[in-house]
């Protein structure tokens, strides 16, 4: 619970303090702030946290089972008789019982209770990382967009300047009409592409300022470093860790531990209860009451799905000269059959649990290896695309030299520079896939974003 709760002192600081911070837009955001300022703003996690809280005020006010319950009673029965003479008799009460033995059955219910708890703890940490990956994801996808609207944008200004040199050589009959409109067809798809980027662009931008609940968008500080390398944990070290760490596996052994406890106590169900009994009583016809009486007792209830039997032994005094004494007992045959089926229900329901949990745990470590792997071949991946757009580069040198010697038309020269602004942007988007894949990884070992990198190193050096 200590992680719930500083969750829930986050949240409340976040609203007061962070968000204010960045409502000026003039303010920076980097992608750990805006994981922070998204979990802040969700107004559905802090109704569920919340919830949480008051869920848990409730399970401590459960303590009160283990003390003395106290009831008071108080009562007037008034007959006026045509025969005799009438009666006014006034009744006060008080009545103390205590668990005294259950066999452990209240104790073990509040562990239950607990264990839901943690439970609902851990899907509340899972739901508030699900919206911080949200807004990383939605950084990402903002940077990669403006990183490849600043390209095309780049490009359509060459293409312009080619497109005009292009126009003069018709002028002069030094090129075809036809390679001009060829051109402007390249310029026209070149346009369309930038405003429909545009407008995507402005979109994913609205849609993340709502996210982190600003009314307009911080600068962003983090960048698509496309020469950014970083060295992968070892396959077996990862694993091992996700098997550690994973929150999903975290989930899972709290539902073995309330399956282990929900068999426990169905085995239990036969142990009987003992209570401790005590009442105190006035009584009169008229003020001040001058009759009391007190008696103490204990309750034994043997509850099965087979019988139900309760006994009952009072013994007690009114002074002056009375003493009581009571002795009952009521037996119930077969008061529910069905629930006989509660032990076996909670065994296979503990056994299902066990049997998942030894399937997500062999999956979790397969899919640790399997992300360590991506990361290494999307890594590869990004310096395929750096090396591919370097020798594209040279190769529009080598064309730049070809058309000055008149052995290609300046079109071809246009589409060459064309192919390697996608080549450009290839490599934008391989950079982007190895930050989606560096906290896919970190996702599975629980680390936050950017601690895959420092994690590595610090096992490197051991």
């Amino acid at each position: 619970m200590k992680k719930f709760t500083a969750i829930l002192i986050f949240i409340f600081i976040n609203i007061l303090i962070i968000k204010p911070v960045f409502a000026n837009d003039t303010h920076t955001l980097t992608f750990s702030e805006a994981a922070e300022l998204a979990v802040a703003s969700s107004a559905e996690l802090r109704y569920a946290l919340a919830s949480q809280a008051l869920t848990e005020r409730v399970w401590s006010w459960g303590v009160r089972s283990y003390f003395p319950q106290l009831s008071i009673s108080a009562s007037e029965n008034d007959r006026l008789q045509q025969m005799g003479s009438d009666s006014f008799i006034k009744n006060y009460g008080i009545n103390i019982e205590q668990l005294l033995f259950d066999g452990g059955r209240l104790r073990m219910a509040r562990n239950i209770e607990k264990t839901e708890l943690n439970l609902s703890s851990a899907r509340l940490d899972r739901m508030a990382l699900e919206i911080a990956e949200s807004a990383i994801s939605a950084y990402r996808s903002i940077l990669s967009s403006r990183s490849i609207l600043e390209i095309k944008k780049t490009a359509l200004i060459v293409l312009e300047e080619q497109r005009r040199i292009l126009s003069e050589e018709v002028r002069l009959g030094l090129a075809l009409p036809l390679d001009l409109a060829n051109a402007d067809v390249n310029l026209a798809d070149a346009r369309l592409g930038i405003f429909s980027l545009k407008l995507d662009l402005l979109e994913m931008e609205r849609q993340f300022t709502e996210l982190l609940g600003l009314e307009a968008l911080p600068v962003l500080t983090e960048k698509v470093d496309i020469y950014r390398s970083i060295n992968f944990p070892e396959a077996a070290l990862a694993a091992a860790l996700a098997r550690e760490r994973n929150p999903d596996l975290t989930e899972a052994r709290f539902s073995i531990v309330k399956r282990q406890a929900e068999l426990k106590y169905a085995s239990r169900t036969w142990i009987p209860s003992l209570r401790l009994t005590a009442n105190f009583g006035l009584s009169g016809q008229r003020y001040p009451l001058t009759r009391y009486n007190w008696s103490v007792g204990i309750n034994i209830d043997f509850s099965s799905p087979w019988f139900q039997n309760r006994i009952g032994l009072q013994a007690g005094w009114e002074p002056p000269y009375d003493r009581t004494a009571m002795a009952q007992n009521s037996f119930n045959p077969l008061p529910d059959p069905a629930a006989g089926f509660s032990r076996k229900q909670a065994s296979l329901a503990l056994a299902l649990e066990q049997d998942n949990y030894s399937i997500l745990l062999e999956r979790i470590g397969r899919m640790a290896y399997n992300v360590v792997e991506k990361c290494v071949i999307t890594e590869q991946r990004r310096l395929l695309a750096l090396e591919s757009a370097a020798i594209g580069l040279e190769r529009c040198r080598i064309e730049e030299v070809r058309l000055s010697l008149g052995h290609i038309t300046r079109l071809s020269l246009m589409e060459t520079l064309i192919e390697q602004t996608q080549r450009e942007i290839t490599v934008i988007e391989a950079a982007v896939a190895l930050l989606e894949a560096e906290r896919e990884l970190e996702r599975l070992l629980d680390l936050k974003p950017g601690e895959l990198e420092s994690f590595s190193l610090q096992e490197r050096l051991k």
